[in-house]
């Protein structure tokens, strides 16, 4: 439960505990509220299941959530007091430096096994130059103070002098209490958070309506937009379907590019850009002049261009004075059309690896095939809508994750742990698993195992931090086991290798499996207990998968011929066992697939 603060500061309380029962989350859950409230996640559960360390030996490190699509590390210390505190304790801030040393400093080999396979994902980020903003928060349901401020900041200080030889990435220390959260929730509601007037003098420009909307595109001085993206920084983006993704020293980085350009060539710039597109709540077009004409802007927000302007505002100093960007002003009070501005305009934009496939034809028939099924639902890689983004359903499933599912399920766990881009960009990954073959209900039936199995790990992380006798032994053991870095993804091969003995009968081809009837994915999860059950206790089996705590490919197969090897020997001692979820199975020919 959240503590009540009062009508100023309590309007996120209500989205937080929506957020976290929907999603079954434990104490830990404020961190990840925090992080999606402040960036955007498109997957709170599987965010949750690699990201929130599951208390124990964590070494503070409470959250650690790593975007190398943006460039992204937040480490969040959490405290969520059931009862109303004047502030949250400072002591608990000050673990942070703890955390930064246990993070960034410690001997591998020493770090406890359940957070090192993502201690070794930082720090390999790191070295790989993939990580631009460090943000390290204390996280709570309190009052901000001066004290906890005070001891984020010491661990900021901390971060920046281990990273001092690392100059491309920025640390940001941050107390985030009820004030902030409240901050950060009421302006995920709110398209435009820029809401300042803004002036810039162009040469000229074209001024075109109709009765939904109104626009002036023109060009403005490159060190205007600089300046805007410096005030600013992710609240010019607040309107858009991604941030500014960071830019790596490397020649295929389009970002670095941009840079490129503006420092070699900016009198073209121009002509190479594809310009930028804003909303704006209003903007007024001052008469031509010989100076120019003054053009005031009430509030924007980037939706197109996000890298260009980000890109710029990057850059140790303004560019060039004859460096002009391309940009087109839209104001409009119709929401819907606002929302397909903010679609149409990111279409031609990599904004996520699922985006290139979300239109193909197997993506819109599994679409259609979901909309037929009760208690489930699957977006097919269109992301997006005008709702609030709050409004998560814990029976809708991720495009990415079910990617990273049928990989693993067809036989290929490390590239679905360590490639979830690479799956939806990949031709050949892709047709591996979306095909003809590929049905709604045997998504649903390998998607239901992974379930049934994040679920197992949050249920006993939740086991794990609340009073009471505890975890018994076996528990630990397999707590200990799923929180290794792609253990989930790694069971889902294992179970769909097994799943011949398992039914007792041949499976010529895995696409042909799927549930009997019409379950739901809750039903589907529960069928798959008496599995999970039977496979946990002897995951000890498959230890040699997994090196510095993550799975990786050398020694999987042996340690997965190795498991099999004992789970055929003991069903051999029980072939009634799965008798029930045997006939739950089915395994449908490839004829009678649609039917």
């Amino acid at each position: 439960m959240v503590a009540e603060k009062g009508p100023k500061h309590d309007s996120w309380t209500a989205a937080f505990r929506q957020f976290s029962q929907s999603l079954e989350l434990g104490a830990d859950g404020i961190g990840l509220f925090a992080i999606d409230q402040r960036f955007g996640v498109e997957d709170v559960r599987t965010a949750a299941v690699e990201s929130i360390t599951g208390g124990g030996d964590d070494k503070k490190l409470d959250v650690i959530f790593l975007d190398v699509s943006r460039g992204l590390l937040v480490i969040a210390q959490c405290f969520d007091s059931p009862k109303p505190k004047q502030a949250a304790p400072a002591n608990k801030a000050s673990d942070l430096n703890s955390a930064v040393a246990w993070l960034l400093n410690s001997s591998i080999d020493s770090v406890p096994e359940e957070i090192r396979g993502r201690v070794a994902e930082v720090r390999d980020a790191l070295e790989a130059d993939m990580i631009r903003d460090f943000h390290l928060w204390y996280v709570h349901n309190a009052p901000e103070s001066k004290n906890a401020s005070v001891e984020v900041l010491n661990a900021e200080r901390t971060a920046a002098k281990l990273l001092s030889k690392r100059g491309g990435v920025q640390v940001f220390g941050a107390e985030v209490g009820t004030e902030t959260l409240e901050r950060w929730y009421l302006g995920s509601k709110r398209a435009i958070k820029a809401t300042s007037k803004f002036s810039v003098r162009v040469a000229d420009a074209i001024e075109i309506s109709s009765d939904r909307w109104s626009s002036v595109t023109t060009l403005v001085p490159g060190h205007w937009l600089r300046q805007l993206f410096l005030d600013h920084k992710e609240d010019l983006f607040s309107a858009n379907v991604r941030d500014y993704l960071g830019s790596r020293r490397s020649g295929d980085n389009i970002n670095n590019g941009i840079k490129e350009t503006a420092t070699t060539e900016p009198s073209d710039f121009a002509v190479y850009n594809n310009g930028v597109t804003a909303l704006v709540l209003d903007y007024h077009l001052g008469p031509r002049a010989r100076a120019g004409r003054k053009l005031d802007v009430v509030g924007i927000s980037v939706v197109n261009g996000a890298q260009t302007t980000g890109s710029l505002g990057s850059l140790p100093e303004d560019p060039d004075p004859d460096l002009l960007v391309p940009i087109r002003f839209v104001k409009s009070s119709d929401e819907q059309l606002l929302a397909k501005i903010v679609r149409f305009n990111n279409m031609q934009n990599k904004v996520q690896a699922a985006d290139f496939r979300s239109g193909d034809e197997i993506q819109n028939r599994l679409r259609s095939e979901f909309q037929g099924m009760a208690g489930v639902s699957y977006d097919g890689g269109r992301r997006g809508g005008s709702s609030d983004a709050i409004k998560r359903s814990r029976t809708s499933i991720a495009a990415h994750t079910v990617g990273q599912v049928l990989t693993a399920f067809h036989g290929d766990p490390v590239a679905a742990y360590d490639k979830k881009a690479d799956i939806w960009v990949d031709d050949g990954l892709y047709s591996r698993i979306f095909s003809e073959r590929t049905s709604a209900a045997h998504i649903l039936f390998a998607y239901s195992l992974y379930d049934a199995l994040t679920t197992r790990l949050l249920t006993l992380r939740g086991k794990a931090r609340v009073g009471g006798p505890g975890l018994t032994e076996p528990e630990e053991k397999e707590l200990r086991f799923l929180s290794l870095k792609g253990a989930p993804y790694l069971l889902v091969e294992v179970v769909a290798r097994s799943l011949e003995t398992i039914i007792g009968q041949t499976v010529p081809n895995r696409f042909a499996l799927r549930f009997s009837g019409t379950p739901t994915l809750a039903d589907s999860a529960a069928k798959w207990q008496i599995v999970i059950d039977a496979v946990l206790p002897l995951s000890e089996q498959l230890r040699g998968a997994f090196n510095r705590g993550r799975v990786v490919r050398d020694g999987k197969d042996a340690a997965i011929v190795a498991f099999d090897g004992l789970f055929r020997a003991l069903q051999s001692l029980r072939p009634e066992a799965f008798q029930e979820f045997a006939k739950a199975v089915k395994v449908v020919e490839p004829e009678l697939q649609k039917s």
